[in-house]
């Protein structure tokens, strides 16, 4: 046996010497000028691009059998200006085609190359010349077929220009290797690239190299990953007069937000856009995607339905979605109309930016849905940006224990904000509707509700400032807390010098409330405010303060003829409202208290008159040695006598 494998051994040891032989006598008598331009000659047949080798070329046989090309411009056909340039491109020859002095690609390898790509307002660019050449040489029955299977990018840079769109992107260090479809039709693509400071890793393949490049029909699969965003696709693309693209596309990222900037997109605002993912039927044409079977989620919120997403000249976004539940919290949790820890109203300056970067239509249904503390039933509602001005309106919302409709509007001008708003509350729980809307917590009940508002300025503060507009509420069956005023009128009715007790404690039932109350300029001007009890009524006039979130308002209350010992005229007390909306001072008038006692209605009407005034205060000098001392005359010459 080991005789064998020696008499076998010798045979291919030979054969092996005889080779490196062959290769080392080939690199000696081998032509370099020829096999020079044989691969420049194949580099221009499968790539279409002239080479122009301004650097020194290296030509190797043994052991390595390549060509290198040092300052390497390629330029398409009918252009000026290299659309590709590489430091130093290799060529690898195959090995068995060069013993018989044949010099054929294996593949190719750049080092550094710099890529240029401009897309011209007609939607080609200066590499169109070199997507027709590739097509039409590796057609079935071109003459001259030739092809390689590898091309091999190492610290490449890419830099994309579009004058129409006015887009300029770069990639950098690219590390990429192309499997050209030497044999099969396919065609895949697989490396990373630096982005944005971001690195990328992607992937492409085609199931129909030659069919994608002349525009037919091809299977096309993309993947691309990174730390803000992850993408998939996996369908169909052909273009042949515009771009059209076909198949399911998977979109993920840990964080919306990020993404959106990584992409240069602005956020609105500062809360949520959070975990994202969306998975559709994608239908795209030109610069418009159509997405069918949508299942997206945003921050923990799920939706299903058809969304349609377009770029042309603006981004636009159309979407008809249904969900279960929804929470807006986390995009309003950033809102604050009060300052913190204050009563006053937030100053901070909006951030409306976002308004002016895409034009949205949606419309939006869900069952249930939360915003901060307001808890909504079945709602349906819509939102329209469009050209900086943004339009929400609810068609119907399940709100308060009652229905609500109605829309608000914002208009960017600059820095300021012009925001209108109607809203009308049906059969709502006026404690929960009053609370949440306005920070008025003493109110309870049921009623309906109309609000009609406009405002506009920088902030909280500078919309509460300019507040403008009218509200309307109709209330019944119902109390306001912080003061009893049956028991209070009749007890002053009684003594009506004896102190109001304590007036922050108990509750006054209505039966009917009606108010209607008028904003100009941030000041609230009570128009009617009437309250009609089982046993005593109130009316109310006077302002509030929208800015300063302060009451200035007098009434009179009133018991009815039941409840005044079935009398024809009920005891009526003047009362006055003071101080801010969330812990108001309400306090009787003194005078009327006065008027009312038997003893001290004499004494006010009489220190009211001159004389009797006069009196009295002339005997309380007497009794206390106060009062003013005569003035002395003066003398002729202006000196005071002593």
């Amino acid at each position: 046996m080991p005789q064998g494998m020696k008499r076998l051994g010798m045979p291919i040891a030979a054969l092996f010497g005889a080779a490196v032989l062959a290769l080392i006598g080939t690199s000696w008598f081998l032509n370099r000028d020829a096999l020079r331009q044989a691969v420049e000659a194949q580099i221009r047949e499968v790539t279409g691009l002239d080479l122009i080798a301004s650097g020194t070329i290296d030509v190797s046989v043994f052991p390595g059998s390549y060509v290198s090309f040092h300052n390497v411009g390629l330029k398409g056909g009918g252009t000026t200006d290299p659309a590709l340039q590489v430091d130093v491109l290799t060529a690898n020859l195959r090995l068995l085609p060069l013993l018989l002095r044949r010099f054929e690609i294996a593949d190719v390898m750049m080092l550094r190359p710099h890529i240029r790509v401009v897309r011209e307002a007609g939607g080609e660019s200066n590499w169109t010349p070199f997507v027709e050449r590739i097509a039409r040489a590796m057609k079935p029955g071109a003459e001259n077929q030739v092809s390689f299977s590898e091309i091999r990018i190492q610290d490449g840079v890419l830099k994309y220009e579009d004058a129409a769109n006015k887009v300029k992107e770069q990639l950098g260090d690219i590390d990429l290797s192309l499997a050209w479809p030497s044999i099969s039709r396919s065609f895949a693509a697989t490396g990373q690239f630096d982005w944005r400071n971001e690195r990328v890793d992607g992937s492409i393949s085609a199931s129909d190299f030659v069919a994608m490049l002349s525009g037919d029909r091809s299977g096309l699969k993309a993947r691309i990953v990174s730390a803000p965003l992850k993408l998939a696709f996996d369908g169909s693309v052909a273009n042949r007069t515009s771009l059209m693209m076909e198949g399911t596309v998977t979109v993920d990222s840990l964080s919306l937000r990020n993404a959106m900037r990584w992409m240069g997109q602005p956020v609105p605002g500062s809360g949520g856009f959070g975990r994202f993912t969306l998975r559709a039927r994608a239908n795209v044409v030109g610069a418009s995607a159509a997405l069918t079977n949508v299942n997206v989620e945003l921050d923990g919120n799920a939706a299903e339905g058809v969304m349609t997403v377009a770029n042309n000249g603006r981004q636009t976004l159309q979407a008809t979605l249904a969900a279960g539940n929804l929470d807006f919290t986390p995009y309003i949790s950033t809102v604050r109309l009060l300052a913190s820890g204050a009563r006053d109203w937030n100053r901070q300056l909006f951030d409306l930016t976002s308004l002016s970067a895409t034009d949205l239509d949606m419309r939006l249904s869900a069952a249930r849905v939360t915003v901060g503390p307001t808890k909504l039933g079945r709602t349906a509602f819509g939102a329209n940006l469009r050209g900086g001005a943004l339009a929400l309106s609810i068609g119907e919302a399940q709100m308060y224990g009652g229905i609500a409709r109605g829309s608000i509007g914002i208009a960017r001008s600059d820095a300021i904000a012009d925001v209108k708003a109607q809203f009308q509350f049906t059969d709502v729980d006026l404690q929960a509707c009053a609370g949440e809307l306005f920070g008025i917590t003493k109110l309870s009940g049921r009623g309906n509700l109309g609000v009609s508002l406009m405002a506009s300025g920088s902030s909280p503060f500078g919309l509460a400032s300019s507040l403008d507009g009218t509200a309307t509420l109709i209330g019944h069956d119902g109390a306001i807390a912080g003061f009893n005023v049956e028991q209070l009128l009749k007890r002053l009715e009684r003594r009506p010098l004896a102190g109001g007790g304590n007036l922050r404690s108990g509750s006054t039932p209505y039966d009917n409330l009606n108010v209607s109350v008028r904003f100009n300029d941030g000041i609230a001007t009570v128009e009617d405010v009437r309250v009609d009890g089982p046993t005593t009524r109130l009316t109310l006039t006077g302002t509030a303060s929208v800015p300063a979130r302060e009451y200035d308002l007098k009434g009179v209350a009133s018991l009815t003829p039941a409840a005044n010992n079935g009398g024809d005229k009920g005891f009526e007390l003047p009362f006055v409202v003071q101080g801010p909306w969330d812990d108001p001072l309400v306090f009787p008038d003194p005078e009327s208290l006065i008027r009312r006692s038997p003893g001290a209605a004499p004494l006010l009407d009489a220190v009211k008159d001159r004389k009797t005034r006069d009196a009295v205060r002339s005997v309380i000098e007497r009794f206390t040695g106060g009062g003013q001392k005569p003035v002395a005359p003066e003398t002729a010459d202006g000196a005071k006598a002593n």
